[in-house]
């Protein structure tokens, strides 16, 4: 008896109906699903392609871990944490930096700037010498320490490698007075040679200069001070072991340090891009409720055809919840149904995408075609809320139509 009402719904899901009008919404109303599953499916892939892509610009632009003083702006690392941190098998490689906001100047142009100086470790291995657009990356030629700076900032400032005008950076003297009949006077300055130019995103491009961490030194009157230690991990670390790592970084190094990983590096663009790609499923399950109210039109008409079995079933003794829980599961077969034939048309038409690159990007991008990435979280949020959907507007007349009089 309890598989009695699915063997009904099965049945009017597949019968021919006497009304053709009805076969017809039936095939809309599953159709609707199928599109609005598939396009679920298809737009959170292509989102997550991108969020890939902006992923991958960070790992080159900022490392895994930054070390940064709890209060103050420099720190002496000197702590046997970072002796311990250094022996780890997880460390790639750690280097110290100095970085602050500065004044520069080139052939009677300026600007302000982040420069940020960098150790021998940071030069040698920087995933940055990979993004070179102009020149090469080389923070020293010889004794003499050279710049490396943004395409972006060195287009508005019109730098560039070839020329021989050095590039001037000024830093207000920390223990000078401020002079007002001449400002000048109290700033500290290093004059270098540009060797090159890198594009790596367009925050960084406009704004970021790297020198060597003495020259940074030198400007602020630093001795062995840093403004943070950055630390990469090797590339098989999971990400459970990153996160324990850094538990065990912040129980040495005590109240006195913050350790940064990836995500509180970019804590806003991590929660924007969260927050968006929640929007977007709203957005797309809003739409498949518009589509599933096809279901509502179809269910209402099915049951109004089906009065007389329903009056049949009352007199044979069927209870009430029977004849409407054949109703409800009638109309969540129909959603069921296209979201089953929405999902392998979506997961087709990624798989698709990923594998032969289908459907190309327009202009000039580092990618040539648009980038998909699968995920099982998106398929079981996809098909949770299609078949919630679905199950929600099947009750609406299960309840209300057939208990109406005929």
């Amino acid at each position: 008896m309890s598989h009695l009402p699915l063997r009904f719904a099965l049945r009017y899901l597949f019968a021919r109906k006497s009304h053709n009008v009805i076969n017809i919404i039936s095939g809309i109303s599953v159709a609707g699903m199928a599109i609005g599953t598939a396009a679920l499916i298809i737009i959170l892939s292509v989102f997550n392609g991108f969020n890939k892509l902006i992923s991958d610009s960070l790992d080159d632009a900022q490392p895994d871990l930054v070390v940064k003083p709890a209060a103050g702006k420099a720190f002496v690392p000197d702590s046997p944490a970072f002796n311990w941190l250094y022996e780890q098998d997880a460390v790639y490689n750690m280097s110290s930096v100095i970085e602050e906001q500065a004044f520069v100047s080139f052939d009677g142009k300026q600007s302000l700037a982040r420069v940020k100086g960098v150790d021998s470790v940071y030069e040698e291995e920087t995933p940055i010498r990979e993004h070179m657009t102009d020149g090469v990356f080389a923070l020293h030629r010889g004794t003499l320490p050279r710049a490396v700076v943004g395409s972006a900032l060195a287009w508005s400032m019109d730098i560039n490698p070839r020329f021989v005008a050095p590039l001037e950076i000024y830093y207000p003297d920390r223990e000078g007075n401020v002079s007002l009949s001449n400002p000048a006077a109290s700033l500290r300055s290093v004059k270098m040679g540009v060797s090159g130019l890198f594009a790596l995103n367009a925050e960084l491009d406009a704004e970021l200069v790297l020198v060597p961490i003495e020259t940074m030194r030198e400007l602020m009157d630093y001795d062995d001070e840093v403004s943070a230690v950055e630390i990469r991990l090797t590339k098989d670390l999971s990400e459970k072991g990153a996160r324990q790592l850094v538990r065990d970084l912040e129980e040495r190094l005590g109240a006195d340090y913050t350790v940064l990983d990836r995500y509180r590096q970019n804590e806003a663009l991590y929660k924007m891009m969260r927050y968006e790609k929640l929007a977007i499923y709203m957005i797309l399950i809003f739409i498949v409720i518009i589509i599933a109210f096809n279901i509502y039109s179809s269910l209402t008409m099915l049951i109004i055809e089906k009065r007389g079995d329903i009056d049949t079933l009352r007199s044979l003794g069927a209870p009430e919840t029977m004849t409407r829980r054949i109703f409800l599961l009638e109309g969540w077969l129909i959603s069921l149904l296209g979201l089953l034939i929405g999902l392998v048309i979506g997961i087709g038409c990624v798989l698709l995408q990923q594998k032969f690159g289908i459907i190309r990007m327009p202009g000039n991008y580092i990618i040539n075609a648009y980038p998909v990435i699968l995920k099982a979280s998106d398929i079981l949020w996809t098909a949770a809320g299609v078949a919630g959907v679905g199950y929600l507007i099947a009750l609406l007349p299960s309840l209300t139509k057939t208990t109406d009089n005929p």
